[in-house]
């Protein structure tokens, strides 16, 4: 997984391999496209690796990588 951000704008890309080949993607989101119905591609492989998110968050957070979203909050 990588995204590339600064100032809201950037872009996503990842792969998930699984015994030496690749099961999803790889996936990329340049800046300023949206995502797909099936949501970022950092959501996406999250999910191929088990993370289940509920309504109210997506897998990101709930796996707790929302913590260091900024850069500030890598210093606290």
């Amino acid at each position: 997984m990588e995204a590339e951000y600064f100032g809201g704008v950037g872009e996503q890309q990842a792969a998930v391999w699984a015994d030496g080949a690749v099961v999803l993607g790889p996936l990329r989101v340049l800046e300023g496209q949206p995502f797909g119905s099936a949501g970022s591609p950092i959501s996406q492989a999250l999910r191929r690796l088990g993370v289940v998110a509920d309504a109210a968050t997506d897998e990101f957070a709930t796996v707790g990588l929302d913590r260091h979203r900024d850069s500030e909050d890598w210093i606290a």
